[in-house]
């Protein structure tokens, strides 16, 4: 189901909560939709499912337009953050719930509904625990219910709010992959809320960063990671050390004024760093601290006015190099990311700087 969103506009009173939000959805895509607290994700996804009305603009499911559909007319399946599971219902009844509400002319039999959830149950890895009570079961399991009960009614589209909010992090991970095998399975049209940026850029086709009810940018997890449009999604997307304007002079090969035009940032993997200065564009810096993640070697290091420069070596580089605290090394980048310090904005390659040490 392809889904397409025009001038979406949300007041709650005089609180602007969305401003006039385009977007397209493929079908068979999952999105993911990321932002602070308060940008107007969940109302977004809200919406889209008919919670929520809205004071101006048009929502297309397919061909049809769904701003004034109800909840039941859309047919979209929701899982809440909270689970919703209803608490006296064993799993079976929970995940069979939606099926038994149409009047029963237009229900399924008793026997197909059975089918239908036995079904459900083996796909979410559940069918042994049928009978149990949500109480009696893990968090992972109970967001499987969960999702289970959404697909039950053959959704057109499928939402999740925050799906592992309330997991912990290994839990996370496992469902994670679980999940996308699940909707390459099912090739249904997914938005997900998420504020784990690491989950939305592992997950999702595309991620649609939000910030104050606006679009900033939208992209493939590559293009918002690797290319962010402004200063808020290369501060709110992945690691990043915004440079100083000595800094940024340093690398760029510019002049301390110039460089006040712009605001330079570069990401911990994207620093270069050497032992000897064999370049005029590089900065001295000294080694205060040496970390360890998940296969990388993580160094802080600080130049002589004392600016904070975050660097992130794969661990053979690390060892090559030698490298330890108090030790002064020269770093370089392999590429730096400018913005124009008056609106925020990316520059391109024509708008930047003729003299620069390869701007992104």
């Amino acid at each position: 189901m392809q889904l397409r969103i025009e001038k979406l506009t949300k007041h709650y009173g005089l609180q602007p909560a969305l401003h006039e939000i385009n977007l397209d959805i493929q079908s068979g895509e999952l999105i993911a939709l990321v932002g602070p607290s308060g940008c107007g994700k969940t109302t977004l996804l809200r919406t889209l499912a008919g919670l929520e009305h809205l004071n101006a603009g048009k929502i297309w499911f397919g061909p049809t337009e769904a701003q004034h559909l109800s909840v039941q007319a859309r047919r979209v399946g929701f899982v809440f953050q909270n689970y919703a599971l209803f608490r006296h219902l064993s799993v079976f009844d929970n995940v069979a719930f939606g099926l038994t509400l149409p009047k029963r002319r237009e229900r399924l039999s008793a026997s197909a509904i059975h089918e239908k959830v036995s079904s459900l149950l083996t796909k979410v890895q559940l069918s042994g625990l049928a009978q149990r009570k949500p109480e009696q079961l893990s968090g992972g399991q109970r967001q499987r219910v969960a999702l289970a009960r959404a697909l039950a009614i053959n959704p057109q589209v499928l939402l999740l709010d925050e799906p592992f909010g309330a997991l912990d992090a290994q839990v996370r991970r496992g469902l994670r992959q679980w999940l996308r095998h699940l909707h390459d399975d099912l090739k249904l049209t997914t938005v997900m809320v998420t504020h784990d940026q690491e989950e939305a850029l592992e997950l999702a086709d595309r991620v649609v960063v939000m910030n104050r009810g606006r679009i900033e940018q939208m992209g493939t997890p590559k293009q918002v990671y690797n290319m962010p449009a402004s200063i808020f999604v290369m501060d709110f997307v992945g690691e990043a050390s915004r440079l100083s304007t000595e800094q940024g002079a340093r690398l760029l090969g510019i002049t301390t004024t110039k460089a006040q035009n712009y605001v330079i940032y570069v990401r911990p993997d994207e620093v270069q760093l050497s032992v000897e200065n064999n370049s005029a564009h590089s900065l001295p810096v000294q080694i205060s601290h040496v970390g360890w993640h998940a296969g990388r070697t993580l160094l802080s290091t600080y130049d002589a006015q004392g600016h904070l420069l975050a660097v992130s070596l794969g661990s053979n580089e690390a060892e090559t190099l030698a490298i330890e605290v108090g030790q002064t090394v020269y770093v370089g980048a392999r590429q730096l990311h400018i913005f124009d310090a008056k609106s925020g904005l990316r520059l391109n390659r024509e708008l930047a700087l003729k003299d620069t040490f390869r701007v992104a």
